[in-house]
């Protein structure tokens, strides 16, 4: 049976788009290109092979003659640079309104009801903050206190951090449940997530296998949703449940780190699959631990850790499989800021079945989607256009 496997290196970006300043962006954002600059160079030679250095002057990585892959570009249609909006566009949902978001924190209405709802008694924090930075200021009084940590970004998040050991996880879970209640509407925002932490060696460390995402279910029909009344089945690795809210997901799995999603991928690939399926994979680690934080050797190794498991990858694909790599907005660690950055993304595709060729700048994410459901032989009616 037919098999996708779509695997998003989240915030991977490749180059700013051309209204990237009206995101907070400057042009020279560049993930892909940057990282690889400051790094001293990448080493990905599958992805090498595959096209992506043909897509930008990416130092390592030059750009290949005869490619085993497609390769192009794709711009974002929707309004936004954030993970939500970046993965429904591929599953072919294009957002018509942007999801707000809170640069001076959230008002005191929100925080008013948020306080009364979960009887928290008061917050700490309620402005736009890295996640490590806000536990090391605020770690202390929070475990003194036992008031909850709340913050945003430039993204439109509301964020929640708590220690384990002073509010247990399920108070801590139940708390996003009723934020994610009272965020909609003319609040409009996109995620609420848990950020769990813990002391390591007398530091704070959050727990990244504890995250949880607590998106806004997708206003309208996606890919995923398509593929199961096809009677075909999705399996999302990583945040791809959260970020759907399980809507579409045949069976799903969460990682702590990019390995484990690796791994599982590779495990999936090795299954002989009894209907065509869709293995929707998210590498979070690129964005949440390496982006945010301004570390590019981290970014640069992520993205190396990635290829390496990209060769066994490929070796234990089946005839009528398809991968297709890209990502949901850009993180330029190198540029100033600690938010996503609005970026164009890459697009590789690769089978055995599949001729290699230059698939150019295409003009929105959901051609993944379009192409995905032409392979299944599913029709819909986004507006979008297969590879």
């Amino acid at each position: 049976m037919k098999r996708v496997i779509l695997l998003i290196i989240d915030s991977a970006g490749i180059g700013a788009l051309p209204d990237a300043p009206a995101f907070g962006d400057i042009m020279e954002c560049n993930t892909w290109a940057n990282v690889a600059r400051v790094a001293g160079g990448l080493n990905v030679p599958v992805m090498q092979k595959m096209g992506i250095g043909n897509l930008a002057d990416i130092k390592g990585v030059p750009p290949e003659k005869n490619t085993i892959a497609s390769y192009g570009i794709m711009k974002e249609r929707s309004q936004g640079k954030d993970t939500t909006t970046g993965h429904w566009e591929i599953a072919g949902l294009v957002l018509d309104k942007p999801f707000r978001t809170y640069p001076n924190g959230f008002p005191k209405e929100i925080i008013d009801l948020f306080i009364e709802k979960t009887g928290c008694k008061n917050i700490l924090g309620n402005y736009p903050a890295s996640g490590t930075k806000i536990i090391e200021d605020l770690g202390q009084e929070h475990q003194k206190t036992g008031y909850p940590i709340i913050y945003t970004s430039a993204d439109s998040v509301f964020q929640i951090a708590c220690h384990i050991d002073t509010i247990p996880l399920e108070t801590q879970y139940k708390w996003c449940e009723i934020a994610r209640e009272i965020l909609t509407d003319e609040y409009n925002v996109s995620r609420v997530i848990a950020r769990p932490f813990e002391t390591i060696d007398g530091k704070y460390k959050r727990i990244s296998a504890a995250r949880h995402d607590y998106s806004v279910p997708p206003p309208r029909a996606t890919m995923l949703n398509l593929i199961e009344k096809s009677g075909g089945s999705v399996y999302a690795i990583g945040k791809i449940e959260d970020i759907f809210v399980k809507s579409g997901v045949s069976r799903a799995v969460h990682t702590g780190s990019n390995k484990e999603g690796l791994e599982y991928t590779l495990s999936a690939v090795k299954e002989v699959n009894e209907k065509q399926e869709l293995v929707f994979i998210n590498l979070v680690d690129t964005d949440m631990l390496f982006g945010h934080r301004n570390d590019v050797m981290g970014y640069k190794n992520a993205l190396e850790e990635i290829d390496v498991y990209l060769k066994e990858i490929i070796k234990e694909m089946k005839d009528d499989d398809i991968l297709i790599i890209t990502a949901d907005h850009g993180c330029d660690p190198t540029v100033p800021g600690t938010d996503h950055t609005r970026e164009q993304v890459p697009v590789l595709m690769y089978g055995k079945n599949v001729i290699p060729a230059n698939l150019g700048v295409r003009t929105t994410f959901a051609d993944v989607a379009a192409t995905i459901l032409k392979y299944f032989d599913i029709e819909n009616d986004f507006e979008a256009t297969a590879f």
